[in-house]
């Protein structure tokens, strides 16, 4: 089957994973939007392979889907705020013991991190 025409592209590059915003026209001219989640694995022989997963999303959705989506972000950060904690969990994580740093200067490391990210306002789309 062919694939539908692009139209409009956007790649989040967030280190193993990708997610790409493709808008898409239907055969009958409309548009949709679809996400794909790229997540790059490691074979224990060096070699590599990628995990896809995608959604499909039509117009008729855009508004309660960007609510949702607003929602549930502004809940994480209201709980658990900006930092990152999950890298602590990656199995190549080093903690460095040497460099005992003030709370001040653990703010900009965290600050400089999150600097890192990009807004992404379905409204736009």
């Amino acid at each position: 089957m062919m694939e539908k025409e692009e139209i409009f592209s956007k790649v989040l590059r967030a280190g193993r994973r990708t997610y790409f915003f493709d808008v898409r026209s239907t055969k009958a001219g409309d548009y949709y939007l679809t996400i794909t989640e790229s997540k790059k694995f490691t074979n224990d022989d060096g070699s590599f392979h990628y995990k896809k997963h995608k959604i499909y999303l039509y117009k008729e959705d855009f508004s309660e889907f960007n609510s949702i989506l607003q929602e549930m972000t502004d809940y994480i950060i209201n709980e658990k705020g900006e930092e990152v904690i999950s890298e602590r969990h990656q199995k190549d994580f080093k903690k460095d013991y040497n460099n005992e740093e003030s709370d001040s200067e653990n703010q900009e490391t965290v600050t400089a991190t999150t600097e890192k990210f990009t807004d992404v306002d379905f409204d736009d789309i």
